[in-house]
Order: C-alpha cells, then structure tokens, then sequence
C-alpha cells in the first residue's frame, strides 16, 4: 500500500515567475502546491520601486487560477541607490524584504550592489523595523574559483555584515555548501537559510558526467557530494528550524539554456514540494518535511500558518519532455523521468 503524506500547505520562499506570457505558463504550477511564495524582483528592468512591485503583485495574481488562495509575497531589489526612505515606503506598502543580488553575480544582476557596505544606514532601517534581507551569497571576483564563491562570500560579506548590523534578519539564499549549512546552524535567530531540491538531490556531477547538462546548470553552481550531504543533515538535524523550503525555481526558454552561453537557472515548480518528498525521504526523515516546507518559513518572517493541507501520495509521477512557456518551451527539472511522489488534487 503506498505511503500517503498530508503536510501544512507549504511556501516557496524563493520563486522566480518572470513576466509577460512566461508569468502566465509559469505561475499556477506553484500556485497548486503553494500558499504563498516570495517573489524574486530581478526582472529586466529589475523591480527597485515600491509601485512597480504593487503592479508586478497584480500581474501575478491575474494568472492565479480561479479558487486558488496564493498569494504572491513581494520584495525589492537592493541597488547601490536605495536609501533608508525606500525602506520606509516598501513596509508601508507591504513589501516583504530586500534582496542582494551582487553585480553580475547571476541571472538579471547586472544592476546589483557594487559594494554593500556602502549601504549600511539602508541595512540598519532594515534592521530597526524588522525587514529581512535575502543574500544571493556569492562573491563575483573573477580569481575566485565558482565552486568557491558561496564559502569566500561567508568571511568577506556575509559574517562582516552581520557584525556591523545588529539585528539584521538575513536570510542566507539556496544555500549550496557545508560551510554555509555550519554557519546558519551555529548563528543567532535572526540568520536563516532557503534550500533548493536541486541542492538536496544533486552534485556537480548531473551538470558534467556524460555531457554538459544545462538545464541543470544553475547558481550557485551544483557541488561536490559531501556539500549535498552537509544540507540534507542541516535541514534533518538539531538546527532544522532556521532551514526552510524555498525552491529557487526560474524558468528559461529551452533555447536560453541549450546555447553557446545558455543562462542558469532550474525550473522546479511542476514538482516541488515532490522533489523535497524524495530528498527528505531519501535519509528517512519524511517526519521533518512539514517543517521545513510550511512552518519555519512562516515562523522567520512572522507569517501565520497556511490553514489549508496537501496530501502527498507514494506514486512515480511521470514528468513531460517540456511544458509550454509562452511561444517557447520550457524543459522542467526530470524532463522525460519521474518522481516518486505525488500531490494529490
């Protein structure tokens, strides 16, 4: 008899949903499996200002399937320019967060932050009212190895930036290494960390073993096996509360990722909440997943629960070849494979 899961519904604290016709193929796959979800604002051009967020939260919620309760959690994209009164504004309005992309560090960064301590009375506002800041944490210095970029971020910016900036809430984003999975579980309450299922299932072997794999590629970058290890034991061990699900799924056209210089990302939000099933199963800790997929998350940002449950069943779902995105087509994590679980209706 297959084994059946029913979990809080859960939220994605990390989701990428484009705009434009991509928004519209994209966002009611998350909007079946999630209550809500944190919105990344790297757009083209990115999204800096408070009423730019608004509109980009009512374009979202346009391509919510009717009957759905999602709701789309909005957040600023930190420049070099945002001042303490953004700050002001953006929680007036609602806005969930900031998020640090540095310059050139990944895709639609270009207008990120050259220098984040040059921003520090924008982090302290941030700090005396509460509001988080998510870290894409990689340096973008070209002698620094791309393996290494999340771990040399840790002692240049990240643990710097928690010293100078008292009780700043940080939210260390798709965290890749067990350098980073040391660092949340050793900090205080105010430093959390967002988990792909990319990094839960996989190493650097799926992006090259037997040919470049680029929908796999994506940043940071897939690492060696001990680091995929070190986050299946952070997100099941003591520390466990300040890991939460948050998929970093960012869709691309095939034709974006099947290039010369195609562009990184992972599209996960077909299967999401599926994928987790299989890496926290995988370590015999499918007890550990309604926490990390609905309760911490909420818990960090001062959300109540999701009042609504999912029901996973034990059963190969089938993944397509490729799904429709826009004009384009979009080749989902698994394409042509299948997962072991699946949501129920």
């Amino acid at each position: 008899m297959s084994r059946r899961l029913t979990l809080t519904r859960p939220d994605d604290m990390h989701l990428h949903v484009r705009d434009g016709a991509a928004l519209q193929a994209v966002v009611p796959f998350s909007a079946r499996q999630m209550g809500r979800a944190v919105i990344m604002p790297n757009l083209k051009p990115p999204v800096t200002e408070v009423q730019a967020a608004l509109a980009y939260r009512e374009r979202i919620m346009a391509a919510v399937p009717a009957g759905s309760l999602f709701t789309p959690l909005m957040t600023l994209y930190l420049t070099d320019n945002t001042t303490p009164q953004t700050v002001q504004a953006a929680s007036a309005a609602g806005i969930i967060a900031f998020k640090l992309y540095p310059a050139g560090a990944t895709t639609n960064s270009d207008d990120g932050v050259t220098d984040l301590f040059k921003l520090l009375p924008t982090l302290q506002a941030m700090a005396e009212i509460g509001m988080p800041l998510l870290v894409h944490g990689e340096v973008t210095d070209a002698a620094v190895d791309i393996f290494d970029r999340e771990a040399v971020f840790i002692e240049r910016v990240l643990q710097p930036l928690l010293a100078q900036v008292a009780d700043l809430k940080v939210v260390f984003e798709h965290i890749t290494t067990a350098e980073a999975a040391r660092l949340v579980a050793a900090g205080d309450e105010r430093l959390a960390a967002s988990v792909t299922p990319q990094h839960l299932l996989m190493n650097r072997n799926h992006v090259l073993v037997g040919g470049v794999r680029p929908h796999h590629y994506c940043l940071p970058i897939l690492k060696r096996e001990e680091h995929r290890l070190a986050l299946l034991a952070a997100v099941t061990g003591d520390a466990s509360h300040k890991f939460f699900l948050g998929t970093d799924s960012a869709p691309h056209a095939q034709h974006a990722k099947e290039c010369a210089c195609g562009c990184a990302g992972i599209f996960s939000a077909h299967a999401a909440i599926e994928l987790y099933a299989e890496a926290f199963d995988s370590v015999g800790a499918l007890h550990k997943l309604e926490a990390f997929a609905a309760h911490n998350g909420a818990r960090f940002y001062g959300l109540p629960l999701n009042s609504e449950t999912i029901t996973l069943v034990e059963e190969t779902q089938h993944i397509p070849q490729a799904y429709a995105f826009g004009e384009q087509r979009l080749i989902p994590l698994r394409a042509g494979e299948s997962v072991a679980w699946r949501m129920e209706s």
